[in-house]
């Protein structure tokens, strides 16, 4: 029986090649305590934006939040946020004029930028932004689908929904962010909407600015996802609003 058991276990384990298991034996991500910060506890606090203004993840939480971010928990809370969504976007009257919008945010929304906050010099958000480094990666129009967004995003298509992307990256990278979105499922919508070049403002007052304009317009903001609650608050929110985690940043 003894090694039966030992054969399953070597089984299960060499069966799953995932960066995710090299970090397991150094995180709290079940809750378990750092020696001086429960990261589980700082992440809902971060959710829930009661941790506000801050630069970058604590040093003893890095390992939590990448075995986190790249593990099983982050793909099935984002799954639940969609589904909670479609179940909300599926009991709308839609007029059917073309004026019923959901907005989504991009990064971290509707694309991962994983496979960058993964790299050593980045560190999960350990290591302050940097917004060269940042729109460089931005520039290759690489990043993946997070799927339950596309999987939503898909659904509200069909439902009848127009999609307005809304992003603080910069105008200038309108090419690159629109080639990344078409090529990994996101094909069409009715606006895409950057901060411009020159913008000074801060996301509270850009994403409320352009929603203000979209209602202004005519359009009905019906949903609004996104992973920060810059997303989230201030005028024109829309009816209803999904926040997707993301303890990497924070953008006020």
């Amino acid at each position: 029986m003894g090694f039966s058991l030992f054969i399953l276990m070597v089984t299960i384990a060499t069966s799953v090649a995932s960066p995710i298991h090299l970090l397991m034996p150094h995180s709290g991500s079940a809750g378990l305590k750092h020696p001086d910060l429960n990261c589980l506890s700082w992440r809902l606090a971060v959710e829930t934006d009661n941790l506000k203004g801050w630069s970058h993840i604590p040093e003893s939480c890095v390992d939590y939040v990448g075995h986190y971010m790249l593990g099983k928990q982050y793909r099935e809370d984002c799954d639940l946020v969609a589904a909670e969504a479609y179940e909300y976007a599926k009991g709308l009257n839609l007029t059917g004029d073309g004026k019923d919008v959901w907005v989504f945010d991009i990064d971290e929304t509707t694309l991962s930028n994983i496979p960058y906050y993964a790299r050593d010099d980045v560190a999960f958000g350990f290591i302050p932004y940097n917004s060269t480094k940042f729109n460089q990666w931005v520039a290759e129009a690489t990043a993946p689908a997070i799927q339950g967004s596309l999987k939503l995003y898909e659904q509200l298509i069909e439902l009848g929904f127009k999609v307005v992307f809304l992003t603080g990256s910069r105008e200038y990278l309108t090419e690159p962010r629109s080639r990344n979105l078409k090529a990994v499922g996101y094909t069409q919508w009715e606006k895409l909407i950057l901060k411009g070049d020159n913008y000074k403002g801060n996301a509270v007052e850009f994403k409320s600015g352009k929603r203000k304009e979209l209602e202004e317009a005519g359009y009905r903001i019906r949903g609004n996802m996104g992973d920060q609650w810059s997303d989230l608050i201030g005028s024109t929110a829309g009816d209803r609003t999904f926040k997707v985690p993301d303890p990497m940043y924070y953008v006020g």
